[in-house]
């Protein structure tokens, strides 16, 4: 079976506009990553753990938030 482990410890990281420094809803996701989106928890930490979406499931997860 392939890996679908990917090494995104080069990743950079943003935090979504609706998060908050408060402690608030703090998800980050990360670019350059060809057919993946790297997506964490801000506040697990940088060693935290990595969900990696398919960039068609992460357009479906973001217009189905929007609405």
């Amino acid at each position: 079976m392939a890996s679908t482990e990917r090494d995104v410890t080069s990743a950079l990281w943003r935090k979504s506009s609706y998060s908050n420094g408060s402690g608030g809803e703090c998800v980050e996701v990360a670019a350059d990553f060809p057919g993946i989106v790297p997506v964490r928890d801000s506040k697990s930490g940088q060693n935290g753990p990595v969900l990696l979406l398919t960039t068609t499931a992460w357009s479906a997860f973001v217009a189905d938030v929007k609405r």
